[in-house]
């Protein structure tokens, strides 16, 4: 282990001497949208300036941008050849491809760098001489000479034109009097000065052309072309001749001296083509010229870029080269390192490729195959045994998940290992969440049992705001006890309410035998020997009364313990249970008129299958309870309120009774039980009756407190599964008109 972790020590501080890091990458990215971003903005700046930007910046900007993007070509190929690797079964973080990329890269780049700059110079030295101020000096000179020698041509005939007219002009008068002399003398003008045609002519605007003599004159078509009237009028308009150059001929228009609109025209073909040719060819070469001065500077920056991006494509094909052969010499060793992680991972089937050469290489797979081999054989035996162990476990499991009693196996430590489904619902827990955490976060009270030795024990646990008794049993194991706990709270109810009626059962037979006898025997006593007493003499008549008032107390109670040790079988009707509620709550009113009783129900009114009498006997308890806890507050405490509501939310009927009395007592999760009450005179018996005919109506009763003051009495019913026993029969009865009028309702 030393010999290799040794080589590994003295590598490392060289690796992170020359690591490249994430900044170092970023820096980079930065540094190349800064040179370009900079690059732009010279070249932005230089954009009013004429000729082309000197070659070495140029040339300094392009290796400038050059190297940036390079750098960014050759971390590119190291992020494409880490991420193989990551890909790759070798590993090794690809330093073999990113060593690859790096010898490639420089390789390329810097004979490509060289050239880039060398062609830039060379290319923009040659460029440069040809929009110099000297070029442009000397072919601005050359049009120059040109311009000038063909106004020379130019004026030769414009001058012979305006000698004409005016030598026409002076003879003018011969027109009038001889016109064929006239037209000698124009014959003789024209042929003298080197002309071919000849026209005297005048132009309106309304009447066109009219013509007085010529001498060859072009026909109408061909004279209307080259005599425009925009000729004429610039003619007339400067006095001056106006002259014009085709391919054919060279013509000019002159007003004649005191012609009165009377203008000559002449034209002739001599040195016409040669006008003609050398004046747009000297335009073209003009326009030529400049427009290269204009895109001299966009050739130059073209040239460049197409420069920097061929650079660029060789040292990304360079990159790419230095990929594929780093992919074909970690290919043999890949399959190596793949075999051997898969087998790490529990495929043992599995083998490299049977080799091509006997190289070393060639020697490594096959002893490798054979120990895969060996591997297998002896792993198959192990499966084998290991199976057995499974199947135990999975139906130890199964029994686990489907037992009701919660099974907790705790640690040495007091934390929790294993836990079932039964455990989580019995503590509370959400599903889990119990794996990993202390027994005393989970449940003190459990852990306070191990601390005791205890091997059975009853605890109580709080569960949603009820206390909930569980049957503890403690297993001692090496790796830690092993709790199995059952929730028994309902059982412990069960029983007890079986042991109170069967008490309830056994005093009511006990007590009711002699109290008929007695009632009787006071009541003849009265009737026999009151009017033998004297009047006066009052003690008789109290003690008898006393008599039979004690009686009548001893026979409700007696009548209440029948009631719970035997209630009888409901009859299951459709009702209007808000009329049940009116009935209970008017009942009420009319003898306690110093409290508000207020009825509140959903419209319509909800309807539900329950035994009548019943109900109203349950809601009654539950009024009457309420009444009382008013009755009980501080004397001088008024406005009593007791508030009913009724409602239904799908197949949910519920009824909640509202007081602002004295509130629930200490003893809330015990005020269901028999016997217990908080009153003097309670029997503990009133609760007890009620729990049990809401459970015989698919019920379920919750006390709450109503703050600031007072008791909130929710009763939920479960009206679909009470459809189900409806027994049919006769119409409910219904309240009175005056009960539910004398209530004070409010609809909902």
């Amino acid at each position: 282990m030393l010999a290799i972790d040794q080589p590994a020590t003295a590598i490392r501080p060289l690796r992170s001497r020359f690591a490249v890091t994430v900044a170092v990458e970023v820096a980079v990215v930065v540094a190349a949208i800064a040179i370009a971003a900079g690059t732009y903005w010279f070249i932005a700046g230089q954009h009013d300036a004429k000729g082309l930007i000197a070659p070495p910046v140029i040339a300094g900007l392009l290796a400038l941008n050059l190297v940036p993007g390079i750098l960014l070509l050759m971390l590119l190929g190291r992020r494409v050849a880490m991420r193989r690797a990551a890909e790759s079964v070798v590993g090794g973080g690809g330093r073999l491809h990113v060593h690859l990329v790096a010898i490639f890269s420089l390789t390329a780049s810097v004979p490509i760098l060289l050239t880039v700059v060398t062609a830039s110079m060379m290319f923009q030295s040659s460029a440069e001489f040809w929009i110099s101020d000297r070029a442009r000096k000397a072919f601005g000179d050359a049009m120059t000479i040109v311009r000038e020698s063909q106004q020379q041509i130019i004026n030769r005939w414009v001058l012979g034109g305006r000698a004409m007219s005016q030598d026409l002009g002076r003879n003018l008068p011969v027109l009038r009097e001889n016109r064929r002399d006239f037209h000698d003398y124009l014959v003789q003008q024209t042929i003298v000065r080197d002309l071919e045609e000849a026209v005297l002519f005048s132009h309106d605007k309304k009447g066109g052309f009219k013509f007085y003599d010529f001498f060859n004159q072009p026909s109408d078509k061909t004279f209307r072309a080259l005599v425009t009237p925009e000729m004429i009028g610039q003619a007339t308009a400067s006095n001056r001749p106006e002259v014009g150059i085709n391919e054919q001929r060279v013509w000019v228009v002159t007003p004649l001296p005191q012609g009165n609109g009377i203008m000559l025209y002449v034209g002739t073909s001599v040195n016409a083509a040669f006008l003609s040719q050398q004046h747009f060819a000297a335009e073209d070469v003009v326009d030529g010229y400049r427009a290269l001065q204009g895109r001299a500077r966009s050739l130059q920056l073209k040239f460049n870029l197409a420069l920097l991006s061929v650079a660029l494509l060789i040292v990304g094909i360079a990159v790419w080269i230095a990929l594929a052969v780093a992919d074909r010499l970690v290919r043999p060793v890949g399959e190596l390192v793949d075999a051997a992680r898969r087998i790490a991972g529990g495929d043992l089937t599995v083998r490299v490729p049977d080799p091509r050469t006997r190289d070393e290489l060639g020697t490594l797979a096959n002893a490798f195959n054979q120990m895969t081999g060996q591997l297998e054989r002896q792993n198959t035996e192990l499966v084998t045994a290991n199976a057995q162990l499974n199947n135990r476990r999975a139906l130890i499991e199964a029994v686990m998940a489907g037992v009701s009693a919660g099974v907790l196996a705790v640690g040495a430590d007091r934390t929790v290992r294993i836990a079932n489904n039964s455990a989580e619902l019995l503590l509370g827990t959400e599903q889990g969440r119990l794996i990993g955490r202390p027994l005393a976060d989970v449940a003190p009270e459990l852990d306070s049992l191990l601390d005791q030795g205890r091997r059975e024990a009853t605890v109580q646990l709080p569960l949603h705001g009820d206390m909930r008794t569980l049957a503890v049993r403690i297993a001692q194991t090496a790796d830690g006890p092993i709790l199995t706990f059952d929730d028994i709270t309902q059982q412990l109810l069960d029983q007890r309410r079986a042991a109170w009626s069967d008490v309830a059962r056994r005093i009511a037979h006990e007590i009711k035998n002699p109290l008929t006898p007695i009632q009787l025997a006071a009541e003849r006593l009265q009737r026999r020997y009151g009017k033998v007493v004297e009047p006066a003499d009052e003690t008789f008549g109290r003690l008898t009364e006393t008599i039979v008032r004690q009686v009548g107390d001893l026979r409700r109670m007696v009548d209440e313990f029948s009631s719970f040790a035997r209630m009888p079988k409901p009859v299951f009707r459709e009702e209007a249970i808000a009329d049940i509620c009116a009935q209970v709550m008017f009942l009420h009113e009319v003898g306690h008129p110093d409290i508000r009783f207020t009825i509140e129900q959903g419209d319509p009114a909800p309807m539900m299958v329950c035994d009548r009498r019943q109900m109203s006997q349950a809601l009654t308890n539950i009024v009457k309870n309420a009444v009382e806890a008013i009755e009980s507050r501080p004397e001088g405490l008024k406005g009593g309120e007791i508030t009913m509501r009724v409602g239904q939310q799908g197949h949910m009927v519920s009824i909640t009774v509202d007081d602002n009395g004295v509130g629930l007592p200490p003893e809330r999760d015990r005020i269901v039980e028999p016997y217990m009450t908080t009153r003097a005179r309670g029997t503990g018996l009133g609760l007890a009756i009620v729990t049990k005919i809401i459970e015989e109506h698919a019920g379920t009763i919750g006390f709450s407190d109503n703050l600031p003051q007072g008791t909130i009495v929710s009763m939920m019913f479960d009206a679909g599964a009470l459809a189900a026993l409806d027994q049919g029969g006769a119409e409910p009865e219904l309240a009175g008109e005056g009960q539910l009028t004398a209530l004070t309702r409010t609809r909902t």
